[in-house]
């Protein structure tokens, strides 16, 4: 039951995404990435989007470089308030654990209690989640969700 309630999470979380992109696909001629978003889990909709720029690009690679292993299993237990949709400026290749895939957007979870959680997609959209040890503290007070 749990894990097709995360299957349904992450369809979910996959198609607002992309719903909620689909107004920004192109990108402002000023704006050169395509907007950061927030997905409250509980309202199940995107709160806020946000122009990227080049430090939440220098967050999310940070992120990627700190990357230690392929994460457990998420479980759908309300503690995951909101995620965090970062594109990417362009595709970077992640190697994990023997793996290596090539995503354009990063996806932060952030769960009460728990340490974050990145989510990528590779190529054919296979879900990875990864874990990672880099602060996000400074990417939450930029963001301002939750309020701090």
């Amino acid at each position: 039951m749990r894990q097709k309630r995360l299957a349904a999470l992450l369809l979910v979380l996959s198609l607002m995404f992309v719903y909620a992109s689909s107004a920004f696909a192109a990108a402002p001629e000023d704006q050169p990435f395509k907007p950061v978003q927030v997905f409250d889990v509980k309202a199940g909709k995107v709160v806020l989007s946000t122009p990227n720029d080049k430090q939440y690009q220098e967050f999310a690679n940070k992120w990627i470089a700190s990357i230690t292993g392929l994460a457990p299993q998420l479980t759908n237990d309300d503690s995951c308030n909101y995620v965090y949709r970062v594109p990417l400026e362009k595709p970077v290749t992640i190697a994990v654990n023997g793996t290596k895939l090539v995503a354009d957007d990063v996806f932060l979870f952030y769960c009460d209690g728990k340490p974050p959680l990145l989510l990528v997609f590779d190529e054919q959209r296979r879900p990875y989640l990864l874990l990672f040890k880099e602060d996000i503290a400074p990417f939450i007070k930029k963001v301002g969700i939750p309020a701090t």
